[in-house]
């Protein structure tokens, strides 16, 4: 059954919901606060949720209202059998319908990053100012997500003592420590203190070819401001990626954040922060 009513972190811990085909998913959220309508609406990565953001939510939301999502099949938003980048997108619309917000400021980070492109190409009168976080409009090969996918489904969650036991069991196959501890946060506990996935894994796992692809077509545009935060350790995007960057959005300005990898929004939280406060700014 559908769970209707907004999905707001403020309700606390709502149970995880079955997704029918064919319509929206009626996604959670975590509100900064802020003012009265979201100025800044956050979309995670692969494997994350809102609640990866909650400190750049906060600083950010001192200057504006901001809402963090959880994408389907992520975090507390309903589990659904199908994943592609057009049922995201319309997914976020749908939410900013529900919540009366007419245009936004969209903040993707890798998969997320995806999604916001495409909505911004898409349906360019609903954004405002686009913030793309180390990822560009371009296939991508993502080898590490397999083997960290298959390392999940090996681990016995039947009994699995704690979080850092988990850690502990996935460091043969997935041997870095950061990217341990990121999986073992989407661990829950079970009604009957065990623990399951929170992340809906089987269909994450088997839609991973989909979401690896450019979800552009080579004719979508946006032509409104656009930030493109990139990590300096990491190879995510490339000098070669400029072009199709700006083909795709003609007024992007390309930041590098050169002490950061992937996740510019941890590894230089205030360096991010300042990049997109000044990105609203100008």
């Amino acid at each position: 059954m559908l769970e209707l009513r907004p999905r707001s972190a403020r309700w606390g811990p709502l149970k995880h919901t079955e997704h029918p085909r064919g319509r929206p998913a009626a996604l959670f959220h975590r509100d900064f606060g802020g003012g009265e309508a979201p100025a800044s609406v956050i979309l995670h990565g692969m494997l994350g949720s809102s609640r990866n953001w909650q400190t750049v939510g906060r600083e950010l939301g001192a200057a504006r209202r901001v809402c963090a999502l959880d994408l389907r099949n992520h975090g507390m938003s309903p589990h659904a059998d199908s994943m592609t980048y057009d049922e995201m997108a319309g997914d976020v619309l749908a939410w900013m319908d529900a919540h009366g917000v007419g245009r936004a400021e969209l903040i993707g980070h890798s998969m997320g990053g995806k999604v916001a492109m495409l909505l911004a190409c898409r349906h360019p009168e609903r954004v405002g100012r686009l913030v793309v976080v180390d990822i560009a409009p371009k296939d991508c090969s993502w080898p590490a997500h397999r083997a960290e996918f298959a390392a999940m489904r090996e681990l016995n969650l039947g009994d699995l003592r704690s979080r850092a036991d988990a850690e502990m069991r996935l460091e043969g196959r997935v041997p870095d420590w950061a990217m341990r501890k990121f999986i073992a946060t989407n661990l829950e506990r079970t009604h009957d203190g065990g623990w399951r996935w929170q992340v809906n894994l089987p269909v994450i796992a088997s839609s991973l070819g989909l979401l690896e692809r450019n979800p552009l077509a080579a004719s979508d545009r946006f032509g409104g401001p656009a930030l493109f935060v990139t990590g300096g350790r990491s190879a995510y995007v490339q000098a070669a990626d400029r072009g199709a960057i700006l083909a795709h959005f003609p007024r992007a300005r390309i930041e590098t954040l050169a002490a950061s990898g992937h996740n510019p929004h941890v590894d230089a939280r205030a360096a991010f922060v300042r990049a997109v406060l000044e990105a609203g700014r100008a």
